[in-house]
């Protein structure tokens, strides 16, 4: 394509058609005032003698009409505003091969551009290629400023290449509609190249061009255009200025536009604009607010986008009496009743929790438009209320509006709080149809959504379908392994994270924590070390996240030590504690706890939770119960259902079960499952089936009940040789279709960690696992100590065990003895409870290995050595 400013020009007429296009030399200039009333700024020629058709569907006979009268009567048509009359008379004009005018063209495809018509325009363009093969500077300029208007940049970039001569408006047209559309590198090669070919830039050229580079966040091209227009003499031009002051805060480079604003002999509203906004988009909130009290001292009256800004910046600082300020200056003024006002209120007011201000500025909207509800919806899922959110979005469904995709993002997110997974397919339904699936922020939630409602794997179809993941794609769908039990899956898709971006604070929480439930400590300490290389050890909840690691893997040294170089807040202190109840040291937990308060740090709920804990498992009754009636008379902390719990486990525990069913009738709330599911696991470990019978009938009367209770109870009919019940309470969970997760066990082995499953006859050393764990069983007969299956009652125990513990545990052992040298201490996690036929097995390991094991089950932290348990194998010993 030809792109020198000038070519060497073509004849207009065509040798297929008829047609002629000719240019009005003979006609006088006729000038329409009433056109510029109608945004039309046409230049019409008229001869002194014509003849007007009044009407589209007059028969047009080239005996009874001239060429002027046809380009009058377009004239008329453009006129009125009727695009369509117009067309219908250009095709009937080409039918009997009549002669069209230019300035006609002109007229018409101005009009188009106006109507927005981009299918008419396209007709016009195809009616004129018929004609010539170079198009004029009037008639090409007419094209590219339709074009552009339209969108419609590669007829733009045709008709440019087709013009037989250019202007600079030509330039600035194209250099403008690239850069409107985002095509930044295009626009500044059409800048270069109008340069190198001639042309010299005017007012409106740099504008454009300054767009382009802040919207490249080029400051170096940016200062070389602010060179060119120096040179060229535009430094005082009010608009230019703008413009530069607009490059320079999109390239972050403040200080620069600073020192323009503030060398400007003339500044406008848009001078102020562009400065205050830039503050505020380079988050110097404070010094945006300045200068916006500044403007108002130069009695400069701000405009809409001010007060947006503004009203925007009061909700980034959070700041609730200067928006109540900014609320009552923009009720008072022009701007009171517009309705992108009252929408940044309501996330204003969101955001600090103004919740009842909120409503009351989206009941006054008188027309609301889809932000509206938008912002409401997102007021009420930030603030906790998802039930409300989904309400309010049945009512935008009533009122007709049509959700876009932040609409459709803010109420799945508010689904996934609430479990509606219908509700959150059907929006994923919608997604689909309405094509926003490609937003990144719908695909997010959607991943959130099926990861909270246990559709795990669909959370994975949504995620590998996303083209371009962003550092919150990947954080959710680790989240969403996480929070359905597949840690191990999660660690291999940050692996994969960390290859493409760089994870940020919450989803090195999120791998920490899933580190911490398959204790994976190298993988955590790789994460450590990466935190304290980017200056992240210290600040936000980064530093829980890595004591929480170290406390769940048993390393209370290296917590210890996490803990002494942090800030030490109410989580820390309440992680420690919560380490010290899994281990059983409750005098420890009473010293720290005293030391928390010698401290000044204040106790909360979660405190005494883990404070009672460890009392219920070190046996210390008198000094647990103290500690709950303080709760309320010393701490002002109102007891809630997990502190009931923790006391009936605490009573339970020391085979106080009359007192803590006495106590359970005392509480003040209703008692939920958590509360009789303790006192179930006592009478387990004390067999006192007459009272596991209450519990059990209280629990299955809730509606949701936990899988692990169906365990409690079956243990229970075990242990007191209730075997009818057990097999009617079997036949109960198949007929309901109650499933356990299968035995599995992680250990860590030279920094990698693997996954062991019960039953799983395909690992690669499952030959040498079987064999050492045949050996120590055949030592332990040898040794008199009994196996499962030396008799009836110990094969129903067996099989007991075989359901709900597995066996995963011997199994990561074993491998671990195999693939580690001697002495080397191993530690396993295991996602069940460990039946007693693996506490006897490894505690024998233990001392024949002469190394020391560590299993973390979901009741117990089992530290073994030297043949014997830190547990004190409580719960097994009625067992043995």
């Amino acid at each position: 394509m030809a792109l020198s400013s000038k070519s060497q020009p073509i004849s207009l007429n065509s040798h297929h058609f008829n047609t002629q296009l000719i240019k009005p030399n003979n006609l006088k200039s006729f000038h329409f005032s009433y056109i510029l009333q109608n945004s039309l700024n046409f230049s019409i020629r008229k001869s002194h003698h014509h003849h007007s058709l009044h009407s589209p569907n007059a028969s047009i006979s080239s005996t009874l009409t001239t060429t002027i009268d046809h380009n009058l009567h377009i004239y008329q048509l453009c006129i009125k505003g009727q695009v369509q009359e117009s067309i219908r008379y250009l095709r009937k004009i080409r039918e009997f091969h009549e002669s069209i005018e230019e300035e006609t063209f002109v007229c018409v495809i101005r009009l188009c551009e106006y109507k927005r018509a981009l299918d008419e325009g396209c007709f016009v363009y195809e009616f004129i290629l018929n004609l010539t093969t170079q198009l004029s500077l009037r008639l090409g300029n007419a094209l590219l400023s339709m074009f552009v208007r339209l969108d419609n940049l590669g007829d733009a970039w045709y008709v440019f290449g087709k013009m037989d001569e250019r202007d600079v408006f030509s330039w600035n047209v194209l250099i403008g509609g690239y850069a409107k559309r985002g095509y930044f590198d295009e626009a500044l090669d059409m800048y270069h190249r109008m340069l190198w070919v001639g042309f010299r830039p005017d007012v409106y050229t740099f504008p454009c061009v300054l767009r382009t580079c802040g919207g490249l966040c080029d400051r170096k091209i940016g200062r070389e255009v602010h060179v060119h227009l120096l040179r060229l003499g535009f430094e005082s031009d009010v608009d230019v200025n703008n413009s530069l002051i607009t490059m320079y805060v999109k390239c972050r480079d403040v200080r620069s536009a600073r020192l323009l604003f503030d060398g400007m002999s003339v500044r406008d509203r848009i001078s102020w604009n562009a400065i205050i906004s830039g503050y505020f988009e380079n988050e110097d909130v404070f010094e945006g607010l300045r200068l916006f009290f500044l403007m108002r001292e130069h009695d400069v009256d701000p405009d809409l986008m001010t007060m947006t800004s503004v009203i925007s910046a009061c909700e980034v600082i959070g700041d609730e009496r200067l928006g109540m300020v900014v609320h009552g200056y923009v009720a008072k003024s022009e701007f009171g009743g517009d309705v992108s006002i009252d929408n940044a209120l309501i996330q204003l007011y969101s955001r600090v929790g103004y919740l009842s201000e909120a409503e009351k500025v989206f009941n006054n909207i008188e027309c609301k438009d889809v932000v509206s509800w938008t912002a409401m919806i997102s007021c009420y899922e930030d603030n906790g209320l998802p039930e409300r959110a989904v309400e309010t979005y049945k009512l935008m469904q009533i009122e007709g509006i049509i959700p876009d995709e932040v609409t459709v993002a803010s109420v799945l997110s508010a689904c996934a709080s609430l479990g509606l997974l219908d509700m959150g397919i059907k929006l994923h339904d919608f997604a689909k149809r309405s094509g926003f699936t490609t937003c990144i922020v719908v695909t997010n939630s959607l991943i959130d959504l099926y990861s909270k409602c246990n559709c795990i794997d669909k959370a994975l179809e949504v995620f590998h379908q996303i083209p371009d993941k962003d550092v919150i794609s990947w954080t959710s769908i680790i989240l969403g392994l996480k929070v359905n039990n597949r840690n191990f899956e999660s660690l291999v898709y940050f692996r994969q994270m960390k290859l493409v971006l760089d994870p940020n604070d919450v989803t090195l929480m999120t791998i920490l924590s899933a580190c911490a439930r398959i204790g994976a400590l190298n993988c955590g300490k790789e994460i450590h070390a990466h935190v304290l290389r980017n200056g992240l050890g210290f600040d936000g909840f980064l530093p829980n996240a890595l004591l929480d690691l170290y406390v769940r893997c048993g390393r209370m040294a290296s917590a210890w030590n996490q803990f002494n170089m942090q800030k030490q807040d109410v989580a820390s202190w309440n992680i420690l504690l919560t380490g010290c109840a899994q281990r059983e040291h409750g005098v420890v937990a009473v010293e720290l706890f005293q030391k928390m308060i010698n401290s000044e740090v204040k106790p909360d709920a979660v405190t005494f939770i883990s404070l009672l804990c460890a009392c219920s498992r070190s046996g210390m009754v008198m000094e647990g119960l103290d500690y709950f009636s303080s709760m309320n008379t010393k701490y002002s902390i109102i007891p809630n259902l997990k502190h009931y719990a923790c006391v009936v486990d605490l009573l339970g525990r020391a085979g106080k079960l009359d007192e803590a069913l006495n106590f359970i009738h005392k509480i003040p709330l209703e008692p939920d499952s958590a509360i009789w599911g303790a006192l179930l696991h006592a009478c387990r470990i004390h067999r006192r089936f007459d009272i596991g019978k209450i519990a059990a009938r209280n629990i299955f009367q809730m509606e949701e009940v936990n899988v692990g209770y169906y365990i409690l109870l079956c243990n229970l009919y075990s242990d007191c040789g209730k075997w009818d019940e057990l097999a009617e309470l079997r036949r109960t969970m198949r007929e309901k279709g109650v499933t356990i997760d299968p035995g599995c066990s992680w250990v860590e082995v030279k920094g990698k960690v693997h996954a062991l499953l019960s039953g799983d006859n395909y690992h690669p050393q499952i030959n040498e696992i079987t064999a050492i764990l045949e050996g120590f069983h055949e030592k332990m007969e040898a040794a008199g100590i009994s196996l499962p299956g030396a008799s009836s009652t110990m094969e129903v125990e067996a099989s007991r065990a075989d359901v709900f513990c597995g066996h995963s545990e011997t199994l990561a052992i074993a491998f671990g003895l195999i693939n580690t040298i001697p002495g080397t201490p191993i530690w396993v996690t295991k996602n069940l409870y460990m039946c007693q036929s693996c506490h006897n097995t490894i505690k024998f390991i233990s001392k024949v290995v002469r190394r020391e094991i560590s299993v973390r089950d979901t009741e117990h932290f089992h530290h073994f050595k030297d043949g014997s348990c830190s547990c004190g194998d409580e719960g097994y010993l009625t067992n043995s």
